[in-house]
């Protein structure tokens, strides 16, 4: 078999290859509860989450809900961290909450390994990914990623107002895995489309769900095709050409890695440049300390970290369980937020404030346990460019109506729109 036939043969099988799982059901509307009737889909969740988590860390910090088929939501640092620990009981096959479950069988290996890979495959698939995230091979990318920053904000000069989301954030992240992966850096819509439909359609109808994903993966094995044909010297082509085990990847595990690596690897800094830029534009002291004092933005990037984290995973209970007072249910998902988790004043003083010079800082924005995020060198280059880049070139900003301000209802959270008047 020729390596086309592999993946011409690999793309029918993960068409074929998306059973849906039972209890999976679309429920929509006002939260009744929090504590008993929690979705995370909802708007007045992304508006703002973090009270929310607040009066349930207080009152039932172990949510519930019947929602998705049934889930949890821990909001302490320390139930969090326990689970995100514990591969044993927890598993990573589906690491995000909709209405579609997949099936057990596709465990160890997930459909976009190593984030869905339980162990201990997790760590082989893994640990072929961190060549291309060492802090080394991320410094390479620094100078280009400062120019593509630069050229963004030549073409909004001039301009009173500017949506710094869509015209700025997303542009970045996209620009810099598409080089990556060697994919046309013109194809930035497709790759917002892609996002969306991972992340913010949780609530579709399960096939109108497989036919979304089934489109990314249709991309995805058209450029592995022109790679088979024209290789070059990027993460596409490592991929296809690794090895695991003494044989070269399933074109299964090729797609599903380059899917993680498109969407994950563009949403989360989207949305993270996105929150630092509106806590910015809100909060002029900071802004005015960051420009005054240009040496601080790392030590402040880790605190917009900390404070805005975008990023909640998920994990799906492998068997029924009491745990730490509730009683889990097989197949039951756990709505993993960090951004609760680094929230918690029990373990971090003034937690609901953000400290822009704190010091001690060990969040968890990145995750915690074996999924901590493999790209997380290159997510902070990104913010930290992007955020020099912008406050160099505009020092001075603020929100130009802050209810015009959206956010993503989905496990990702950041600004979707985000007009700041320059000035």
């Amino acid at each position: 078999m020729t390596v086309d036939d592999r993946f011409d043969q690999g793309f029918q099988e993960t068409l074929r290859g998306r059973p849906l799982a039972a209890r999976s059901e679309i429920i929509t509307g006002p939260v009744s509860d929090w504590a008993t009737d929690f979705s995370h889909a909802e708007p007045e969740w992304a508006a703002d989450p973090y009270a929310i988590q607040d009066e349930l860390r207080q009152r039932c910090p172990i949510a519930h809900t019947e929602r998705f088929g049934g889930g949890w939501l821990p909001t302490r640092y320390e139930d969090v961290a326990a689970i995100a620990y514990d591969t044993d009981r927890f598993s990573s096959r589906a690491i995000i909450v909709s209405n579609v479950r997949p099936p057990r069988e596709i465990a160890p290996v997930g459909g976009v390994p190593p984030i869905s890979s339980d162990p201990p495959f997790h760590h082989d698939a893994r640990k072929l990914l961190l060549p291309a995230f060492t802090k080394t091979a991320v410094a390479k990318q620094e100078r280009a990623t400062r120019a593509f920053c630069h050229s963004l904000i030549d073409a909004l000069e001039g301009q009173q107002v500017i949506d710094a989301a869509r015209d700025y954030a997303q542009h970045i992240p996209m620009r810099v895995i598409a080089d990556m992966l060697g994919f046309p850096p013109e194809d930035g819509s497709l790759f917002r489309e892609f996002v969306e439909n991972a992340l913010e359609s949780v609530n579709a109808p399960p096939d109108e769900r497989v036919d979304r994903m089934e489109k990314l993966f249709e991309y995805l094995y058209a450029q592995i095709r022109d790679h088979v044909d024209d290789p070059r010297d990027d993460l596409t082509t490592y991929l296809i050409n690794a090895e695991l085990y003494g044989e070269k990847l399933a074109p299964a595990h090729v797609a599903g890695t380059m899917a993680l690596l498109l969407i994950a690897g563009i949403d989360t800094t989207w949305s993270a440049i996105g929150a630092s830029l509106w806590h910015l534009a809100k909060t002029p002291a900071d802004r005015e300390r960051l420009v005054a004092e240009p040496a601080l933005l790392p030590t402040a990037m880790e605190e917009l970290l900390r404070a805005y984290a975008p990023v909640t995973m998920a994990r799906l209970v492998k068997e029924d369980m009491h745990w730490n007072g509730v009683d889990m249910k097989a197949d039951d998902w756990i709505l993993l937020s960090f951004p609760a988790a680094n929230r918690d004043p029990a373990q971090f003083d003034r937690a609901d404030e953000v400290v822009i010079d704190r010091e001690v800082n060990r969040h968890a924005a990145f995750g915690l346990g074996i999924h901590r995020c493999v790209g997380s060198h290159l997510a902070r280059m990104e913010l930290r460019v992007a955020l020099e880049v912008w406050l160099e070139r505009f020092p001075a900003f603020s929100l130009e109506d802050p209810s015009a301000v959206t956010w993503a209802a989905s496990q990702v959270r950041g600004p979707r729109t985000l007009p700041l008047r320059i000035g």
